[in-house]
C-alpha cells in the first residue's frame, strides 16, 4: 500500500509538534506544520475509512510507568477525519482574524496553545492505554482553556474559561474513575474489547457523566454556552465541531469495546431528546449571536444522542435494522454538525471582526456589505435547520429512518421511538424559526447601529476557510451514498456486523432528489440575476410597515421575533423582563428588556454551590484552636458512636 495510516499518523504528529517551534516567531511556518499535519491526519483517516483496516502499536515508548498503546480503526478515523479538517480550517481562519497586529500579547499563544489542542486531541482518538488517554485528556481540556482565555483582560472572558475549567475536572474526576475501576478489573491500563465481563457494565455511568460533561449534553452543558460566546471565533468552531465530539467519540468507543447496563440506550436517548428540544429553545430566547449557536451545539449533541441511544436499544432488540439506521444517522451528523457548525461559527466571527458587536439587534442590513459572509452563513444555517439538499438533512433523514422503522417494529422501542419523533420534528421546526430570526436580524433589513453600517467584508484568509467548510457541507448532501461506506466501516468496528456496507436505497434516492433541487435552484438563480442585470430592481428598506421614511428601530428585534415562541418555554428558560408600559396618549418614554438566564446554571447549580459554601464556612468555624472544645468534641462524638451501638445491639 503506497499510503500506510500509521507512518501518515507519525508524520501528522510530526508537522504538529514542528508547528510548536514556530509558533512564537513564524507565523507563516507554523500555519504550514499545522496544514501538513493535519493533511497527513485526514490521509490517514481516508486509508482507514476507505479499506476498514485497523493499526495497532504496542511498546514503542514508555509514559508514566506505562508502555504506549496506540489504536487507529474507523472509529478513530471518523474523528480524526473531522479533527483535520476543521484544524486547518481554524488555524487559516485564524491569520486573518486574530492576527499578530491586532493582538500582540495574545496571537502567539493562540498558535501554541492550537497546536498543542490539535497534537492532543488527535492522541486522545489513537489511544488505547487509559493512563496515556487521561493524560492526552487532561492536556487537551488545559489547551482549550487557554485558547477559551485569549482574550483574558475582560472579567466575562475569565469568568467563562474557570467554569470551563472546572466543569471539565469535573467530569475528568469521573473518568479518572472510571479508568481506575477498569484497570483495577482487569489488571492493566491497556484498553481493548473485553468480552463476558458483565461486571463492569456498571462502570458506565461514570463514563456518562464523564463524556457527557465534554459533549454538553443537557443539563451537563453549564459551561458551554459561556465558553462557546467568549472564546474567539475560530476557537469557538474547534470547540463546538470537534472537541465536544471528544465526549461523543468516548461512549462511542467504550461502549464498544466494554460491556453496558440494559438501561444505557434509554438514558441516553432520553438525554438527546431533552437536549434537542431545550437547546433550540434556549437558542430562540438568545441576543448574543455566538451564544445562540452555542446552544444550537447542545440541540445537535442531542440529536447524535437519539441515534446512539437508539442504536443501543436496537442492539438489545437482537441488532434490529432500525438500529443501525439510527447508528449511521448518529454518526454521519457527528461529520456534519462538525463542518456546519464550524462554518456558522467562523461566520459569526467575520461579522464580530467588521463590527465589534455579537448583539443581534444591533446589526442589520449587512449582506450588502458582506456578502460572502451573508451567504456561506445561509448556507450554514440551511444546513443545520436539516433543510435539503444540504448535510444536515441527510444525517437526521436517517435518524428519523430509523425512528420510523422502530415505531412500527411492534416492540417496547416503539413506546419511544414515537414521542422521539414527534420531538425530533419539533426541534427541526424550532431551529428553522430560530435561524430565519438570526438571518433575517443580521443580515437583512436596515443597519441598527454604525458599526453595521459601516461594516466591511471578511478578507481572503477567513473566507477560504468557510467555503472549504460550505464545500463539504454541500458534498455530503448532494452524494450521501458516498460517504455511507466510511460511516459503515466504523461502526463495524464499534459493533462488527451491525451495518450493512451497502448504501441503503433510499439514501440513492435522497441523493438523486438532492442533485436536481440543486440544479433547479441553480437555474432560478441564474435566471433572477440575468433578469436583474437586464432590467434592474427597485432598492428599498425592508419591513417598512407603511412608513415612508422608516426608521431602524421600526424592525424586528431578535427578542420580538421569537418573543411567541419563547413564551411556551416559559417554563424552562425563566426569562427575566424589565419594562416601563406607556400610558399616556402621547408617551414620552417606553422601554422593554428581557434576558434569558441559563436556568440549571443560575437556578440549580449556583444555589448549590452557595449553600456548599454555607456548610464549608460553618465547618471551618469549629477550628478555632481551643483544646477544651476539640476534646469536647472528640467526648461528644465517643457518646454518639456508644448510642448507635447500643441501638443496633437493642
Amino acid at each position: 500500500m503506497l499510503l500506510n495510516p500509521a507512518a501518515l499518523i507519525v508524520l501528522s504528529g510530526l508537522s504538529l509538534a514542528l508547528s510548536l517551534v514556530f509558533a512564537r516567531w513564524l507565523s507563516r511556518m507554523w500555519l504550514a506544520g499545522v496544514v501538513a499535519g493535519c493533511v497527513f491526519g485526514a490521509l490517514a483517516a481516508a486509508v482507514v475509512l476507505s479499506t476498514g483496516m485497523s493499526v495497532e502499536s504496542r511498546g514503542g515508548f514508555s509514559l508514566g510507568g506505562e508502555a504506549d498503546h496506540l489504536h487507529l480503526d474507523a472509529v478513530s478515523a471518523l474523528f480524526l477525519a473531522l479533527l483535520s479538517v476543521v484544524g486547518a480550517a481554524g488555524a487559516i481562519y485564524s491569520r486573518g482574524y486574530w492576527t499578530d497586529a491586532q493582538h500582540p500579547r495574545s496571537a502567539r499563544a493562540g498558535r501554541f496553545w492550537w497546536s498543542v489542542l490539535l497534537l492532543s486531541l488527535e492522541y486522545v482518538v489513537i489511544a488505547a492505554n487509559g493512563l496515556h488517554f487521561l493524560i492526552a485528556w487532561e492536556l487537551f481540556t488545559l489547551s482549550a482553556y487557554f485558547l477559551v482565555t485569549l482574550d483574558r483582560q475582560r472579567a466575562e472572558v475569565r469568568s467563562a474559561g474557570w467554569l470551563y475549567l472546572g466543569a471539565s475536572h469535573v467530569g475528568t474526576l469521573c473518568l479518572f474513575a472510571y479508568f481506575s475501576c477498569l484497570a483495577a478489573a482487569t489488571g492493566s491500563w491497556d484498553l481493548g474489547p473485553a468480552l463476558n465481563r458483565p461486571e463492569l457494565a456498571p462502570l458506565f455511568w461514570f463514563a456518562l457523566i464523564g463524556f457527557g460533561l465534554k459533549s454538553g449534553m443537557f443539563p451537563l452543558h453549564i459551561w458551554l454556552p459561556s465558553a462557546h460566546a467568549n472564546a474567539p471565533s475560530h476557537v469557538s468552531a474547534i470547540l463546538s465541531g470537534v472537541t465536544i465530539k471528544m465526549g461523543i467519540y468516548g461512549l462511542v468507543r467504550f461502549t464498544g469495546w466494554y460491556p453496558v447496563p440494559s438501561q444505557a440506550g434509554w438514558v441516553v436517548a432520553a438525554l438527546g431528546v431533552a437536549s434537542a428540544v431545550l437547546g433550540v429553545a434556549f437558542a430562540l430566547g438568545q441576543h448574543d449571536l455566538k451564544r445562540l449557536l452555542a446552544y444550537h451545539s447542545v440541540e445537535n449533541i442531542g440529536i447524535i444522542l437519539i441515534g446512539f441511544g437508539f442504536a443501543l436499544i436496537g442492539i438489545q432488540e437482537g441488532n434490529a435494522a432500525w438500529g443501525q439506521l439510527a447508528l449511521a444517522g448518529g454518526l454521519l451528523h457527528v461529520w456534519n454538525h462538525g463542518l456546519f457548525k464550524s462554518l456558522l461559527f467562523l461566520g459569526a466571527g467575520s461579522v464580530l471582526h467588521a463590527t465589534r458587536t455579537r448583539e443581534m439587534s444591533r446589526l442589520g442590513g449587512l449582506w450588502r456589505s458582506m456578502p460572502w459572509t451573508a451567504a456561506l452563513f445561509g448556507l450554514g444555517a440551511a444546513a443545520i435547520s436539516g433543510l435539503p439538499p444540504l448535510n444536515g438533512f441527510v444525517s437526521e433523514f436517517l435518524v428519523y429512518l430509523g425512528l420510523f422503522d422502530a415505531t412500527i417494529s411492534h416492540t417496547t422501542a416503539s413506546w419511544a421511538s414515537l414521542p422521539a419523533t414527534v420531538l425530533l420534528g419539533v426541534t427541526g421546526a424550532l431551529a428553522l424559526a430560530c435561524f430565519v430570526k438570526v438571518c433575517g436580524v443580521v443580515f437583512l433589513g436596515a443597519p441598527r447601529s454604525e458599526a453595521a453600517l459601516h461594516a466591511h467584508e471578511a478578507g481572503p484568509a477567513m473566507r477560504g476557510p468557510m467555503l472549504l467548510l460550505a464545500g463539504c457541507c454541500v458534498a455530503i448532501g448532494l452524494a450521501p451514498a458516498a460517504f455511507w461506506p466510511a460511516v459503515a466501516r466504523a461502526a463495524d468496528a464499534w459493533r462488527p456486523g451491525l451495518v450493512p456496507p451497502a448504501a441503503p436505497a433510499p439514501l440513492f434516492t435522497l441523493g438523486l432528489c438532492h442533485l436536481v433541487l440543486a440544479l433547479a435552484a441553480l437555474l432560478i438563480a441564474g435566471y433572477l440575476a440575468r433578469r436583474a442585470h437586464r432590467y434592474g430592481f427597485a432598492r428599498t428598506e425592508t419591513w417598512s410597515c407603511g412608513y415612508t421614511a422608516p426608521d431602524a428601530r421600526m424592525q424586528y428585534t431578535a427578542g420580538s421575533f421569537a418573543s411567541t415562541i419563547t413564551e411556551w418555554f416559559d417554563w424552562i428558560l425563566r426569562p427575566t423582563r424589565h419594562k416601563e408600559i406607556p400610558e399616556a396618549v402621547l408617551p414620552a418614554h417606553a422601554h422593554f428588556e428581557q434576558h434569558t438566564p441559563e436556568t440549571v446554571l443560575d437556578h440549580v447549580v449556583a444555589p448549590a454551590g452557595t449553600l456548599v459554601m454555607h456548610v464549608s464556612t460553618a465547618a471551618r468555624r469549629l477550628q478555632h484552636g481551643r483544646v477544651q472544645s476539640y476534646l469536647a468534641y472528640i467526648v461528644a462524638g465517643l457518646a454518639l458512636l456508644a448510642a448507635l451501638v447500643l441501638i443496633g445491639v437493642g
